[in-house]
């Protein structure tokens, strides 16, 4: 499903404007960045939670090359789903 079905399915099912739809989910999406480029967990009730990870410098290689070569220190975003997503995932 793209960002575009999603918006139009939502639309259809609560009856409103798809502008409106994707104002919200814009919206929605915006606050999770910015809660996450803050280092902040994002946890959604039966759904899931948005996780900050750090993940340390480490020596890697470069594939070109395969010269040796340091990776930097980065922060990554990961999902943990709810209990209930997995549910009805596995159902």
């Amino acid at each position: 499903m793209t960002g575009n079905e999603l918006i139009e399915a939502v639309a259809v099912q609560q009856g409103v404007t798809k502008s409106d739809v994707k104002k919200i989910i814009d919206a929605a999406l915006a606050i999770i960045a910015d809660e996450a480029a803050e280092g902040e967990d994002v946890s959604i009730a039966g759904f899931g939670k948005f996780k900050v990870k750090q993940s340390a410098a480490r020596e890697g290689k470069n594939p070109r090359t395969g010269e040796p070569m340091t990776i930097p220190a980065s922060r990554k975003v990961g999902f943990q789903p709810a209990k209930a997503l997995k549910d009805k995932v596995n159902s």
